[in-house]
Parts: structure tokens; C-alpha cells; sequence
């Protein structure tokens, strides 16, 4: 067994970090750090627990499982698995997180430069895939090119960011705007935000990078392989941890320049322009761009190699493929984007969020089908009223909705979800026998 050095494990944890944060993360806590105003702390601490707890537990359900869909799929069948994982890397692959990778870079760093009678998306995508595809091409060196050259340069800036949010607060912060004036109005907005990031269907993409960058340095053993992805989960979660908080103080204290602002790219630009004057907007620039281009690296790299596994077409005309396909939907715009594709995200997100959570418990199930299966059928009839919801299509009367806790924050398949695994799990252990030593045998060799 090869050991990782200290230097390998700190650039596998630089890279895992880097890989998650794209424009969305950056631009989420100043918008609602503004905006919660003296009631920031409920506010970070939602948001925290959905857009940094959930995807770390991703990650870690993912190492323990040596970063295989296939096994936290298992549950449900192999059919329906296939069919969840398809749609879960088409969803944050080229239908739409890596378009929107392309097209946020394009309206954050470079669209304020450019007269709004050009449009130059269509050269500037072409450009942006070559880049991103060069390379993804090569995704066994991905934990060298990532994590020692465009790793390093995104942390820099963010890093320079939050030490100048740290030390420059140009105004107080102000009193909480609708939605954030109780604290647990605040929390539940928080909450959301951080759910909506839909960073934990990230963290199952991007735990086959993590784990082959592993092994590819020669560790080779499952448990070591866990150990390190582990580690690296929780590198990449203390460092959203202190961006995070960052950049909700840079949001909080910039109520003075921006006190009409309805995004967080509003913030962010006006703050950095504040800080480093006209060059402001040119380090915010190179920063999104950064951020961008190696979150689109990391997702061509996860499902081609997804996709690898499953049709027998070489890696790299996966890569190709998959570029080529984001380049021509990247030209749709941003906003045509968000309006085809969320709806699909958010109606398999809560099938995940249950196959990532019961696969710390699933061992202490008879019959893990019988208990995981329904739950997860239960989470995707209410991923599909969120869906159709998100689409403007209202499938359940307001008088039912209104009922359901949580059904604004699309949580509302949490509690129902909760109860049916309960009383599941009690009639799983009352009807179903644990196979004894030798049935086990029997059935392994069967």
C-alpha cells in the first residue's frame, strides 16, 4: 500500500475545495448576509447546514462506499439506479451546471466590460470549453493541473477577498429585511439557500474524481482510499466554512453601497470596487472565471467517467462530447437555463439526500430494499410536486400545500420521508430474519 504525503493529501483537499466553489457559492452569503441584516447568525447557520454540512456527508457516504453510484443506488435496484444516476449527471452535467459554469463567468466577469449591443457568448463559449476541455481530457492528473495550478490561484483570491471582508466593513449592519425579521424566518431562508446550492448532487460526482486522484497515486486499498477522500471531504469543508462566514460579513457591512441590490453579483461588485478601486472589478473578474472554469473541469471529468462505465465509448470522446453539448445550451442564456433545468434538480435531490443518509444505516436492515425503496418512491413524488412547482406548475391545491411543513422551503418530503423509514424499519426487523452464517454463504455463492 502507497501512502499519500502530507503535500498530496493538502493539494487533494485544495482540489476537492476548489471543484465545489463555483460563482453560485460566492455570490449567495453577501446577497444574504445584506439582507438579514442583525439577523445574519440564524441566517449562516441554515445555510451552513444544507450548502456545507450536507455535502461533506455526501462526500463521506461516498468514500465509505469507494466513491461507487452503483452501490448507493443498490437499494432501489439497479434499473431504477440507473435511471436516478443518469438523470442526477445529466442534470449537473451538460444540461445544466456546466452551461452554467460558461454562462454566470459570462454575465458576472465579462458582460459589465462589454457594450451591451455585443454579444459575444458564442466566441467566449467556445473558448471557455477548449480551456475546460484540454483539461478534463486528462483526469488522472487532475489532483496535479487542478490542485497545483488553478487551485491555488482560486483560493488566492478568495482568500484575499475574505481578509479584506475581515478587516473593511463599510457600514453597519442594518435591520432584517421581509422574510428575515425572526429568527426563524431568517434561519428557514438560510436553510433553503444552502439546499438550493445543490452541492450535495455535487459531492456524488465529484467523489469518483476525489477517489480516482487517489488511486492513482497508488493507494490501491479501500480503506486507506476512504481514509483520504474522508479527509478530504472535511479540508474542503472547513475552507467553505470560513469563505462562507467571509462573505456573509461582506454582504452584512455593505448595506451602504448596495442597499438595493437584488443578487449577491451586486455585492460582490460593488464591494471589490470599494476595495482595489477601478481594479476592482478586474479581480472579481479572474476570480469568477477561475471559479468557474474548474468547477466545469471537475463535472466533464465526473460524468465522463460516470457515463465510461456504463457504454462502452472511450473517456475522452466522452469529454468531447459532453463540451460540446454544454458550448451549444450555454448559448441559450442563463435564465433559459435556470428555467428547463432546476426543476429537474430539485425533483431527484430528495431521492439522494435519502440514499446518502441511509447508507450509514442501511447494514442494520434485514432487507435494505424493503425499507430504502419505498422511502426513496416517497421523496420522488414529493420531488416531483417541488419540481412541477419550480416550473410554475401548481399540482397540489393550496389548501394541501399549506399543510405540508416545510413545503415553501421544498422540504416537504423531510417528515413524511422520516416517518414511513421509521415505521418501515420496525416492520422490516418484525417480519424479515437475518440470514444465518451459512445462508449467507449460500447466498453470496448464489
Amino acid at each position: 500500500m502507497t501512502r499519500l504525503t502530507v503535500k498530496e493529501i493538502i493539494l487533494l483537499g485544495m482540489t476537492n475545495f476548489a471543484l465545489y466553489v463555483g460563482a453560485g457559492n460566492i455570490i449567495f452569503p453577501p446577497i444574504l448576509g445584506l439582507q438579514s441584516g442583525t439577523n445574519v447568525l440564524p441566517t449562516a447557520i441554515g445555510f451552513l447546514l444544507t450548502g456545507t454540512g450536507m455535502p461533506v456527508i455526501a462526500a463521506i457516504a461516498m468514500a465509505r462506499l469507494g466513491g461507487s453510484m452503483d452501490e448507493l443506488c443498490r437499494p432501489i435496484g439497479a434499473k431504477a439506479g440507473f435511471i436516478a444516476t443518469a438523470i442526477c449527471f445529466l442534470c449537473i452535467g451538460p444540461l445544466f451546471a456546466i452551461p452554467r459554469c460558461a454562462t454566470v463567468a459570462y454575465e458576472l466577469a465579462l458582460k459589465p466590460f462589454i457594450s451591451e449591443e455585443y454579444n459575444i457568448l458564442p466566441g467566449y463559449s467556445v473558448f471557455f470549453f477548449v480551456i475546460a476541455t484540454t483539461f478534463a481530457m486528462y483526469p488522472a492528473k487532475i489532483l496535479d493541473t487542478v490542485g497545483k495550478f488553478l487551485s491555488p490561484v482560486k483560493i488566492a483570491a478568495l482568500i484575499i477577498l475574505c481578509v479584506t471582508a475581515i478587516f473593511l466593513a463599510p457600514s453597519e449592519p442594518q435591520p432584517p429585511m421581509e422574510g428575515f425579521v425572526s429568527g426563524a424566518g431568517a434561519f428557514g431562508i438560510g436553510l433553503v439557500n444552502g439546499y438550493l446550492t445543490l452541492d450535495t448532487l455535487a459531492s456524488l460526482a465529484f467523489a469518483i474524481i476525489i477517489v480516482n486522484a487517489i488511486r492513482t497515486h497508488g493507494v490501491t486499498e479501500a480503506k486507506p482510499v476512504t481514509r483520504y477522500a474522508i479527509m478530504s471531504g472535511c479540508m474542503a469543508g472547513i475552507g467553505f466554512i470560513f469563505i462562507y462566514l467571509c462573505l456573509f460579513r461582506l454582504g452584512n457591512t455593505s448595506f451602504s453601497l448596495t442597499p438595493n441590490a437584488t443578487n449577491g453579483a451586486e455585492v460582490l461588485s460593488a464591494y471589490v470596487n470599494l476595495a482595489y478601486g477601478s481594479l476592482g472589478n478586474i479581480f472579481l473578474a479572474i476570480l469568477i472565471i477561475v471559479a468557474c472554469m474548474v468547477t466545469a473541469i471537475g463535472l466533464i471529468c465526473a460524468c465522463s467517467t460516470y457515463f465510461g462505465t456504463v457504454w462502452p465509448i472511450k473517456y475522452k470522446y466522452y469529454a468531447l462530447i459532453f463540451a460540446v453539448v454544454s458550448c451549444a445550451i450555454a448559448n441559450f442564456g442563463l435564465t433559459t437555463l435556470i428555467q428547463i433545468s432546476v426543476p429537474g434538480l430539485i425533483t431527484v435531490y430528495p431521492v439522494f439526500i435519502v440514499l446518502v443518509m441511509t447508507s450509514f444505516i442501511r447494514q442494520y436492515f434485514v432487507n435494505q430494499s424493503f425499507v430504502i425503496a419505498p422511502t426513496c418512491v416517497l421523496a420522488l413524488l414529493f420531488g416531483f410536486v417541488d419540481g412541477f412547482d419550480a416550473a410554475g406548475i401548481a399540482i397540489l391545491p393550496k389548501a394541501v400545500t399549506d399543510a405540508l411543513p416545510f413545503y415553501e422551503s421544498d422540504l416537504a418530503w423531510l417528515l413524511p420521508c422520516v416517518g414511513l423509514l421509521i415505521v418501515l424499519a420496525i416492520v422490516d426487523k418484525a417480519i424479515h430474519k437475518r440470514p444465518t452464517v451459512h445462508q449467507a454463504v449460500d447466498q453470496s455463492k448464489s
